[in-house]
């Protein structure tokens, strides 16, 4: 009786975690950083495809970012979902660049914390994300990028015989297609590779203040 009760307990735990730990806004970007003394503003509709018959779930993502050098910058991130609040920031650093900008092959490496604020039965959830990310320029207006998004989340609160700790991993193929000189188009297709991620889709516009 007391291993059977346990196991519904973590079993009805983990179902009201799941909308919190379905919640991210990708990646959005190639592994260019913007130049020194650039902000940046991003807005995309995101599609979180819903995994063993859940419904699939829209939200919007926001960025705000600020280019601090030539090779680093740093953005605040937020998500409006129906099941939750995504908040975030990171700083990307730019590795291995070109000789000239918007040429060649790119790498950068994206580090930062964020924070899952549940609606209704969800649970509050934080942690680290870390993503290297590659991209090249294929015409003068067209970039392809490819990241590998690795988040280490907790579980704030988690009921007992649950585990409070899970890891989300993905794989991002996408695109981004200079619209102009300050206005920037991505799109990207996030693919879940292990059980706690799921598939999401998202594009939008990218604007720089210079």
């Amino acid at each position: 009786m007391r291993i059977s009760r346990i196991v519904r307990v973590a079993a009805f735990g983990l179902c009201l975690a799941v909308p919190a730990a379905a919640q991210y806004i990708g990646i959005m970007q190639s592994a260019e950083t913007m130049n020194r003394g650039t902000y940046k503003l991003m807005v995309a509709p995101v599609m979180i495809v819903g995994k063993s018959g859940a419904d699939n779930e829209l939200g919007v993502a926001a960025r705000a970012g600020y280019a601090f050098t030539e090779r680093f910058d740093a953005e605040a991130k937020l998500g409006l979902f129906e099941n939750g609040t995504f908040i975030g920031v990171d700083g990307e650093y730019w590795i291995l660049k070109d000789a000239r900008r918007n040429t060649g092959f790119d790498f950068s490496l994206t580090g930062g914390l964020n924070w899952m604020l549940g609606k209704d039965n969800g649970y509050d959830t934080m942690g680290f994300e870390i993503t290297p990310q590659v991209s090249g320029q294929v015409t003068e207006n067209l970039e392809l990028c490819g990241a590998l998004n690795a988040a280490f989340m907790s579980i704030q609160d988690a009921p007992t015989g649950v585990d409070e700790s899970f890891t989300r991993l993905h794989l991002v193929p996408g695109v981004e297609y200079r619209l102009s000189d300050t206005i920037d188009l991505v799109a990207e297709f996030g693919i879940g590779i292990n059980d706690d991620s799921s598939n999401y889709i998202g594009a939008g516009i990218s604007y720089y203040l210079r």
